[in-house]
């Protein structure tokens, strides 16, 4: 079977930069989150030999989400300026893997990545691949069709998700996981959800009715849970609205438009050597440039 791996890029980044010593370019850039996507994917890539490969991008601009909700995401902090040139300098790193890079105003890399596991989860020949740093994705996984391998300790450990591992932890289909955010909210993206209304309440919920709709139609009156749901249709209804990956973003390319065809070995050597990353470039089986790095990279972090 074909395999095909999408990439949350702007997760996997944000990653590195907090997983990974600062380390500073020969041209006294921030490098230390570059350094840690290029092994991530140097690994992925010589690990799960993928024919077909697509990094989606956060943008921005405001999206669809923050326009409805002036709130949403509004407690993280403002990103600092070393992380934010690493984030733009990341296209480049996906360009040398020979990576399709995908971002649109107002869409969250999240939503790219569902109209492309929408898309192609048609081919009955090819197995979807998510790779995230977050669990947002875990409601597009699919049997064991569509899963999602996110990161579970810096970028060097990862657990894979299929629909089995899914139930197992939240006790929900993946596909009701929007429904148990709109109760429970999620802190993360600032989502409200139903305040008071607990996990354990909201999957039994779920799991009785199966989506927030068929709650609000079916729960009765007389309930246990009736007086913490019954009043808050509209709370519920909007923040699973807020947590549902959208599925439809304007992109369309083929499959073709994916194909990863393996390694340029000398593309990568000059790109990493002008970073300063000596001991990629050895893993890769190239000559590493003299360097005048500021910080010592680690090369055991793979």
């Amino acid at each position: 079977m074909k395999k095909l791996i999408l990439i949350d890029a702007n997760s996997l980044i944000h990653r590195a930069f907090h997983a990974i010593p600062p380390l500073t370019s020969p041209g006294g850039e921030p490098a230390g989150a570059l350094y840690g996507l290029s092994g991530l994917l140097l690994k992925v890539c010589r690990d799960q030999r993928p024919d077909f490969m697509a990094a989606a991008f956060d943008r921005p601009e405001p999206t669809f989400r923050k326009e409805v909700f002036a709130d949403y995401k509004a407690q993280r902090p403002k990103a600092p300026d070393e992380l934010v040139s690493q984030l733009k300098a990341a296209r480049g790193i996906f360009r040398d893997f020979g990576i399709q890079t995908f971002e649109v105003p107002g869409f969250e890399a999240d939503d790219l990545i569902g109209t492309l596991v929408e898309k192609f989860k048609k081919e009955p020949e090819i197995k979807i691949f998510i790779l995230s740093g977050d669990l947002d994705t875990l409601q597009l996984v699919e049997d064991d069709h569509v899963v999602a391998e996110i990161l579970k300790k810096g970028v060097s450990e990862t657990v894979i998700y299929d629909e089995r591992a899914v139930k197992e932890r939240y006790g929900l289909k993946p596909g009701e996981l929007p429904d148990y955010k709109g109760f429970v909210g999620d802190t993360s993206d600032n989502i409200p959800g139903v305040k008071g209304l607990g996990p354990k309440t909201a999957a039994g919920l779920i799991q009785r009715f199966g989506t927030i709709q068929n709650i609000y139609r079916d729960l009765p009156p007389n309930d246990p849970a009736a007086k913490k749901v019954l009043p808050f249709e509209k709370e519920a209804l909007f923040s699973k609205h807020l947590a549902t990956i959208r599925r439809d973003a304007p992109i369309n390319p083929s499959k073709e438009d994916l194909r990863f065809n393996g390694l340029d070995e000398v593309r990568l050597t000059a790109a990493w050597n002008e970073l300063g990353f000596q001991s990629l470039v050895k893993r890769l089986g190239g000559k590493p440039a003299e360097t005048k790095a500021t910080k010592k990279e680690t090369g055991t972090l793979f």
